[in-house]
């Protein structure tokens, strides 16, 4: 499976840290290695469509010059067992797709063994939520106009060639979707300004964007095939909820505050000088950075390893009363949960909190029964 150091090969995570990580693009072409190339083809793709009980007009769309095609364009009711869904009709798809339509499959990160594992490897590399859709384009016809994304992009190309491109514009940490209208698609043209880079993708290229960088792209000679990882880190909007949760548990901003009719709004003000300290010395402490440590380490899919026909071992334990032993932030969480369940498993506890890693489960564990705070049943 291809690691993170693989997907960048021959620039090394350092330099792409270094030189382009929310900095610049960057186009790796494949030169002779094939690997990357490997991550889809035709038939993996055709493998996934042929399961079309999992597709819906959400997850699998169609889209042809700049607009989406409406799902009853492409899809049937369908009967099941849980009642009538929408579901793609390959001959209405395939059909479309010789008129020009772009079919996008969204959401394929757990449907292919290769992107899976990428997905994984992402994450990991930028503590983020990755997401992973995959673009197939026929010659001469453009799905989407100039536009930017709100997250960090990754593209690798795995079936005939697309060009792409990369326009000097790029937005500000852009956070919010535009509306998918004739008003934003006339922005983006004003504002994208002249091209910096034309990058021809071809099978095992891989392609880096910035957060917010200008670009389009247009397939060649045939069908393409590509899938694009989006890479979503926290930002900094986050402090305000988790620091919402870490303050409340400070007297002084369960207080009520001084109406500011009182004097003139001298004690309000100086209240709120007291509690803006208050919060910044909660947002330097090593405990709230381990707490955001933590909530990144939850964003990273994990596959899902099932090992059947094995029968997992269950081990039962149960609190006692007594107080559970000092931990980690991510270790206290599973102590939290062990609490309100009052008995539990231990395999249900690596399972839940698979942000913790194995270890560390097993070593709270273990300080919980030697603190008298659990005993096995």
């Amino acid at each position: 499976m291809i690691t993170f150091d693989d997907l960048l090969h021959p620039i090394t995570p350092a330099q792409f840290f270094a030189d382009y990580d929310d900095r610049k693009p960057l186009h790796i072409p494949a030169g002779d290695d094939r690997r990357k190339r490997e991550v889809l083809r035709w038939a993996d793709f055709n493998a996934m469509l042929d399961r079309t009980t999992i597709w819906s007009p959400n997850s699998l769309r169609l889209v042809m010059n700049h607009k989406a095609l409406p799902a009853e364009d492409y899809c049937a009711p369908m009967q099941t067992m849980e009642g009538t869904f929408l579901r793609p009709v390959a001959g209405r798809v395939e059909m479309l797709l010789s008129t020009g339509a772009s079919l996008v499959a969204n959401d394929v990160m757990h449907l292919h063994p290769p992107v899976t594992a990428i997905t994984a490897a992402l994450g990991e590399a930028f503590g983020a939520k990755i997401g992973a859709n995959i673009y197939c384009s026929f010659q001469g016809v453009q799905a989407f106009g100039t536009h930017y994304d709100n997250h960090d992009v990754f593209v690798i190309h795995t079936e005939g060639e697309k060009v792409w491109n990369l326009y000097q514009g790029r937005a500000a940490n852009p956070v919010d979707q535009l509306p998918d209208d004739a008003d934003t698609r006339r922005y983006f043209e004003q504002t994208r300004g002249p091209i910096l880079q034309k990058v021809t993708m071809r099978p095992g290229d891989v392609l880096y964007l910035p957060r917010g960088w200008y670009h389009d792209a247009l397939a060649q000679d045939g069908g393409s095939l590509h899938v694009t990882f989006s890479v979503s880190p926290l930002y900094g909007r986050i402090l305000l909820k988790l620091l919402d949760n870490a303050a409340m548990q400070n007297t002084a901003f369960r207080a009520y505050l001084p109406p500011a009719s009182r004097d003139g709004g001298v004690a309000l003000g100086a209240r709120l000088k007291e509690l803006g300290q208050l919060l910044a010395d909660i947002a330097a402490s090593p405990a709230f950075r381990d707490e955001i440590a933590m909530t990144q380490t939850q964003l990273v899919a994990r596959p899902s390893g099932f090992t059947l026909p094995e029968r997992k071992p269950v081990t039962t334990y149960r609190t006692t009363g007594r107080g559970f032993p000092r931990a980690s932030i991510a270790v206290g969480v599973a102590y939290e949960w062990m609490q309100s369940e009052r008995q539990f498993s231990l395999e249900d506890a690596i399972a839940r909190f698979d942000f913790v890693s194995e270890a560390d489960i097993r070593a709270g564990v273990e300080a919980a029964v030697a603190a008298g705070a659990i005993q096995q049943v």
